[in-house]
């Protein structure tokens, strides 16, 4: 029998009228889109499925656009009776993970991750922070270049491992820009800038992180009812205090996804599927473990040919 891991993607997988499939044939994704707008008070659920494009790509919107997403076809699997085994996240998508998992309310996931974004935004103007992904180039290199400039006064850190060859840096306009020189330089096949409203996942988001532990404090975290790998260590947690420590830590620590996957496999997981928009973490799942069995959930074909396997598998 498979062991399955539910993989859940971050922001930048948003897109307008991701979901729509979803919204237009199941009465029940209705009535999640409808709860999202109440609780927010906000019409987030229009925005999500009809833009503008602009207004979606703002981390406040994105953020809770995509736990919307991703929960309600959480929501669609557990119905037909199919549990994951264990589940992770990728930034953002630890949310969507702790809400999968029994340990965030999906009125406390979605409150939360809104105000994730309106504190990540707020810590650093737009236009003073960026990231950029690089690629094809050694991992010991990448750390030891954003730790040389960052001492020297420019911020710049490492964001995401996401998997061999390819890992996210992040930081102020000018570190960024001088690690990316210096990483062409020593040899990195490219360095992308990365079209993000913010320096994620580096030093420059801590002050955020003090303003969110107050609001973490404010809702209910249980302990999960199944593992959730954690993106500051990739190793499973189950304790609602070990919980909240590891998403202040996350806003400022990087991503943990390749060793995530890693653990996962050396745990016996043979079975990922991503659910939410995109591709991204299939891709990136792919290249960590080439002959791992891979789904990706994002529209209601992919949905139905998942369940059917599951079935089956069953």
């Amino acid at each position: 029998m498979a062991k399955i891991a539910f993989l859940f993607p971050g922001q930048g997988s948003q897109e307008v009228g991701m979901g729509q499939s979803f919204y237009d044939q199941f009465d029940e994704v209705k009535e999640k889109f409808k709860a999202a707008d109440e609780i927010l008070d906000d019409n987030l659920s229009k925005l999500l499925l009809e833009g503008p494009g602009d207004e979606l790509t703002k981390t406040e919107n994105a953020q809770p656009a995509l736990l919307l997403l991703s929960s309600a076809i959480n929501d669609l699997i557990m119905k037909e009776g199919i549990q994951p085994d264990v589940v992770a996240g990728h930034s953002l998508g630890e949310y969507s993970a702790l809400y999968a998992a029994g340990a965030l309310s999906f009125e406390d996931a979605i409150t939360t991750v809104r105000k994730r974004g309106l504190l990540m935004e707020e810590a650093v103007p737009t236009g003073q922070g960026t990231m950029a992904a690089v690629l094809g180039a050694d991992e010991e290199l990448i750390v030891e270049i954003t730790e040389k400039i960052t001492a020297e006064g420019d911020v710049v850190n490492v964001a995401n491992f996401n998997c061999p060859g390819q890992i996210v840096i992040s930081g102020s306009v000018k570190g960024v820009e001088l690690a990316s020189e210096q990483l062409k330089e020593a040899g990195a096949k490219r360095v992308l800038p990365l079209n993000v409203s913010g320096p994620f996942h580096s030093d420059l988001m801590k002050p955020a992180s003090e303003d969110f532990k107050e609001a973490l404090d404010k809702i209910n975290i249980h302990s999960t009812e199944v593992p959730v790998y954690a993106n500051v260590h990739a190793k499973p947690i189950t304790e609602a205090s070990e919980i909240e420590t590891c998403l202040v830590d996350q806003l400022y620590s990087p991503v943990q996804f390749t060793n995530t996957i890693q653990q996962m496999l050396e745990d016996g997981v043979d079975t990922f599927v991503e659910i939410g928009n995109g591709k991204v973490l299939s891709g990136l799942v792919k290249k960590i473990h080439r002959r791992a069995k891979v789904f990706n959930i994002q529209d209601v074909e992919s949905y139905e040919k998942f369940i059917q396997w599951a079935k089956e598998e069953s």
